[in-house]
């Protein structure tokens, strides 16, 4: 049979990274993995506990499609929590992931054809999503004096009907600030672009609050997700914030789309969300642990980072060393068995010439994962 143009998206660098990694520690080998984002702890013990109970008292079926009631609640009530907001819980809708999320905005807000901004470096798959859509990404190359985020500039005369940008970023973890937020906000309305903020970092950051889109205008698509700070990767459950006349748009491909986000996920999201102790124990590790990769690495030799503001990742350049990532990276699995993310997965112009960096791991790991690419590098220089 034929495939679609549509099917036709690239890897996802980091799963296949990930493989390797998988085949190594099978054939016994120890591996520092430095190449995904996720956190090592799994959902808080209290979440686990309440669905337990859950499975012995309910039948856990369909929910409506917009999430639990319960659950939009608790979530509008975190934007008071966090940025002071009165959030009406109708404008939450409950995601399968912050990716079904992606899939609901860009049905909802982009026809066949659409461009759509996207800064690179930036999540692979936002790209990739959008070309199974039949839409076509436009990558705005970001700048290091910019932190590796775009700036209104950076899309002027590109036509784009969307623009999509996330804070903390991936894979740099540098931030926006509210009034380079609002720029950007302001120059994409002016230009009657869409806008959707990725803010499935928040709560993961270390020396200021993250700003939310939704501190700006009401006009605009807000993702999150619990996979990062509420630690849930494997239960793909997320939301979506969007304005009050685009909910039932919403709510109609949802339905047909998904039904409904997993029911028992949505019940431990809504109880991880009181489980405030143990969320704060994990961002004291990545606290920990970002303060030993910005010691280590330019130790090592990988010293030209844009320090992060808030997520679990270093960005390197790593010209210095080579012209080809996916290489260097496999190099450096084969050597000291740590896994490290070639930056192509990232940037497909000038990804060659970097390297992701993840320390969600524990702290003993990633002091040794730091050790093994330090004397990996010094003998590497010595040859």
């Amino acid at each position: 049979m034929r495939n679609s143009t549509r099917s036709q998206v690239d890897p996802f660098i980091v799963m296949d990274v990930m493989e390797d990694a998988r085949q190594a520690e099978e054939a016994g080998r120890h591996i520092i993995h430095m190449e995904v984002g996720q956190p090592s702890t799994g959902a808080p013990k209290g979440a686990i506990d309440v669905l337990k109970r859950a499975l012995d008292t309910q039948a856990l079926g369909y929910t409506v499609a917009l999430g639990l009631p319960d659950l939009r609640q608790r979530i509008a009530e975190l934007y008071g929590d966090w940025y002071d907001l009165d959030l009406n819980p109708e404008r939450v809708v409950v995601t399968t992931g912050s990716t079904g999320g992606f899939l609901l905005a860009f049905t909802a807000l982009f026809d066949t054809g659409d461009r759509v901004g996207i800064g690179a470096p930036g999540y692979p798959s936002y790209r990739q999503i959008l070309r199974s859509l039949d839409l076509t990404p436009v990558d705005l190359p970001t700048a290091s004096q910019n932190r590796f985020q775009p700036v209104p500039e950076d899309f002027d005369g590109l036509g784009l009907r969307g623009l999509l940008v996330a804070s903390p970023g991936n894979p740099s973890g540098t931030m926006l600030d509210q009034s380079a937020l609002g720029a950007l906000i302001e120059a994409a309305h002016a230009r009657g672009m869409s806008f959707i903020s990725d803010e499935i970092y928040h709560g993961l950051e270390y020396e200021a609050k993250a700003v939310t889109a939704l501190e700006l205008s009401d006009e605009v698509y807000v993702i999150n997700s619990f996979s990062k700070y509420f630690s849930m990767t494997g239960w793909r459950i997320g939301w979506m914030v969007v304005p009050e006349d685009h909910v039932r748009v919403v709510e109609r491909i949802a339905q047909n789309m998904f039904i409904c986000p997993s029911h028992a996920s949505q019940v431990a999201a809504l109880a991880a969300m009181d489980c405030h102790a143990e969320l704060d124990a994990n961002l004291d590790v990545y606290t920990r642990n970002r303060k030993l990769m910005l010691e280590g690495l330019p130790a090592a030799g990988f010293d030209r980072i844009a320090p992060p503001d808030g997520a679990f990742y270093v960005y390197a350049d790593v010209s210095e060393h080579t012209r080809d990532s996916r290489s260097f990276a496999a190099e450096i699995l084969r050597e000291t068995g740590v896994a490290v993310t070639p930056g192509l997965d990232f940037d497909p112009e000038r990804g060659a010439q970097t390297l992701r960096f993840a320390y969600a791991q524990s702290t003993e790991d990633i002091r040794e994962g730091l050790s093994r690419l330090r004397r990996f590098m010094a003998e590497r220089g010595a040859r």
